[in-house]
């Protein structure tokens, strides 16, 4: 990396100096990543300890601490999944169906990117969520605090209050898909800088699914809906589990976002 020692964060030639030193490091949109940089940056150590922290692969959102979904300013933090654009149509299916939705719980949540958004977008909905990993329910509870949301930290459906049973409306779970043998062909800022248990979803990709499609029925309220994002290669394979389960279910694309969410309404 070319040495970066800027006299201060807002002089010119600290800006040219970041995008060198990014471009060299092979970050493809270097221009925009300095000046998100720059802006956090509060010091010069500070800048140069961020530019390293990049340039040896650190997510450009774990650097900066904070990534962009959906219009919101979603806090992350080391250890925590880093929300992904993709998942913002997951969100839109679920504005879609459930428009004047009452209660939201964003199972699996991680930072709590999907809560926050669904939150966002309904103004007034009951708001929940809950993950296993302690340092995403941390990173959550900072996330949902603007909606009046409520954390919880436990495996699946057992963190959530008794009292949600048959009441939630969207139940959104951006479950872990990676089939276990293809997380080390992951890239390397997924692969080494997020939590195991947010990729790698058993076998075939679907372990956590099955699970969470076994009981959602049981905790959504009548045309109450529940959306995962999956993959091209799995979705039929999900529909099927979806359908197994008693869900009335579809397959919702977006080729722009590369995206694919399956939706299941209970009847």
């Amino acid at each position: 990396m070319p040495p970066l020692s800027p006299s201060s964060p807002s002089a010119p030639a600290s800006r040219d100096a970041v995008v060198a030193a990014l471009r060299a490091a092979g970050c493809v949109f270097a221009e925009d990543e300095a000046e998100l940089i720059l802006a956090a940056a509060r010091t010069p150590d500070e800048l140069a300890a961020m530019v390293d922290r990049r340039a040896t692969g650190v997510p450009l959102e774990l650097v900066v601490g904070w990534a962009g979904f959906r219009g919101l300013r979603i806090t992350v933090e080391p250890g925590v999944f880093v929300p992904r654009r993709r998942t913002e149509f997951l969100v839109e299916q679920a504005l879609a169906h459930a428009p004047a939705a009452s209660v939201v719980v964003d199972l699996c949540c991680g930072s709590g990117a999907v809560g926050a958004a669904l939150a966002d977008a309904l103004g007034g909905a009951e708001l929940h969520a809950a993950d296993i990993d302690p340092a995403a329910v941390r990173c959550a509870r900072r996330n949902v605090a603007a909606h009046d949301g409520h954390v919880h930290a436990g495996d699946l459906f057992e963190a959530l209050p008794e009292r949600l049973r048959g009441r939630v409306d969207i139940l959104a779970a951006n479950v872990p898909y990676v089939p276990t043998e293809e997380v080390a062909l992951l890239p390397a800022e997924a692969r080494d800088h997020e939590p195991l248990v947010a990729l790698d979803g058993g076998s075939d990709g679907l372990d956590v699914l099955r699970r969470v499609a076994a009981e959602a029925p049981d905790w959504l309220a009548p045309g109450g809906c529940l959306l995962v994002e999956t993959s091209e290669r799995q979705a039929p394979a999900a529909v099927d589990v979806f359908t197994r389960s008693g869900l009335t279910t579809r397959l919702l694309g977006s080729q722009e976002l590369y995206a694919h969410v399956v939706i299941g309404v209970r009847s």
